[in-house]
């Protein structure tokens, strides 16, 4: 019955910057640059410093402490910018902070600091994001006052898969749920909690779950999450034109590109064979990971494979403004690809998998081809390469697609539609 607060109530982007007061944002997940790993913490770094440039302050929750669990310390990076405050989680505990949490659902060792960081203002929006190593019950936790709504972006399949990207028994991607055992054979340590209610007690703190794609509301769905999710699809923020400048090209035959972890459910050992030999065209990897080694060693026999090393966003735009297309070859449920979009902004056309998300975001475009046989694949790679033209036409498709549906604009106001609809509900 009470009405919302005036600031919850943008009617545009435009009010971004024109709203009664700017908003208090808290952001809560397990990895945030430079403690991440993957595309969820590059999406919520850009989310967050689209806010902070709007006028909003934004506060971010993450754990050091999982991070710690992979790699000893993470590379330097520039302070953040003026309107976002970092807490990074440490517990002194080193490894059982996350360990505990994995294995009772709730961020035991966590609790205390993040109460103090909801006390340290007040918050409108509370978004949840990777929270896999904080436990559900972390969606539990709530300021002492009112006046926010609570949100929770589902980057991974964690919610419904406790190896989080539904890749089963470490083989394949799953066509039916066989969790306890297959988190054995994935030696990780089953979590007892998921057979108890506790994911959908927490789950109904949330004003509103959002999904990066379509596929991923549907996969939950399929899955038995019971609540409603609502599409918010990943974006860029102000990427440099770097197409209109590119400067030239990083290799000196035509190529194709790869960009992302190296890791066997990435699907890039699917592709170096169509590399092997004699051919016109070569492929550029950028990327680390676990399976980087072995990934090596296959390709060890040919000239037309060549590793790059983990190229940062500030340099990797000539590699994909010049590539003849960008394949994104993986081999399970992608929640939505973000690769494709950093390619459509460079006018770049993609091929992709027909597995996951990616499909969806190549026919929303129509700036590639999607593959499902090797055959396929080796015929979009020959017609990009042979016909500049047609290269150029799909090139111009996703970039028109990128600049609708996935820059910061669009995605903004989506978001604050959010906020204002999620407002308007709860109070």
């Amino acid at each position: 019955g009470r009405a919302p607060p005036a600031s919850f109530l943008p009617s545009s982007t435009r009010s971004l910057t024109v709203m009664p007061r700017p908003l208090n944002f808290c952001m809560i997940t397990t990895f945030y640059p430079p403690y991440s790993f993957g595309g969820d913490a590059i999406y919520i770094e850009r989310l967050t410093n689209e806010l902070a440039r709007a006028g909003h302050q934004v506060d971010v929750i993450h754990c050091a402490d999982s991070y710690r669990l992979f790699r000893p310390q993470p590379e330097t990076r520039a302070p953040a910018r003026s309107g976002i405050t970092v807490h990074t989680l440490e517990s002194g505990w080193g490894p059982l902070s996350p360990l505990l949490s994995q294995q009772t659902g709730r961020p035991l060792l966590k609790t205390g600091r993040i109460r103090e960081v909801f006390r340290s203002r007040r918050f409108d929006v509370i978004h949840y994001h990777n929270i896999s190593l904080f436990g559900p019950a972390v969606l539990e936790l709530e300021p002492d006052y009112t006046g926010w709504v609570k949100f929770y972006t589902m980057h991974e399949h964690w919610l419904v898969c406790p190896i989080n990207v539904l890749w089963k028994y470490n083989r394949r991607a799953c066509e039916k749920p066989d969790c306890f055992s297959c988190s054995l054979v994935s030696r990780r340590p089953p979590q007892l909690w998921r057979y108890t209610g506790l994911r959908d007690r927490a789950a109904r703190r949330i004003d509103q779950f959002f999904s990066p794609s379509r596929f991923t509301r549907d996969m939950h769905g399929e899955r038995g999450f019971p609540f409603p999710i609502e599409p918010l699809p990943y974006f860029l923020d102000h990427v440099d034109q770097d197409w209109m400048s590119p400067g030239p090209s990083p290799h000196p035959r035509p190529y194709f590109l790869f960009v992302g972890r190296l890791e066997k459910i990435k699907g890039l050992q699917n592709i170096l064979p169509e590399f092997a030999g004699e051919g016109d065209c070569d492929l550029l990897v950028s990327g680390s990971g676990t399976y980087e080694a072995e990934l090596r060693r296959q390709a060890a026999g040919s000239s037309r494979v060549r590793f790059l090393g983990w190229v940062p966003q500030a340099t990797i735009g000539p590699y994909y403004h010049h590539a003849v297309a960008v394949i994104v070859p993986s081999i399970t449920y992608e929640t939505f690809g973000i690769i494709i979009i950093e390619a459509f902004a460079r006018k770049t056309p993609v091929i992709v998998h027909d597995l996951g998300a990616l499909p969806e975001v190549v026919y929303d475009s129509g700036g590639g081809y999607v593959y499902r046989t090797q055959e396929e694949l080796r015929r979009a790679m020959k017609l990009l390469a042979e016909q500049p033209v047609l290269r150029r036409e799909l090139g111009e498709k996703g970039y028109d697609a990128f600049c609708r549906y996935w820059s910061a604009e669009p995605h903004l106001k989506l978001y604050f539609n959010f906020i204002r609809d999620a407002a308007r509900r709860k109070f």
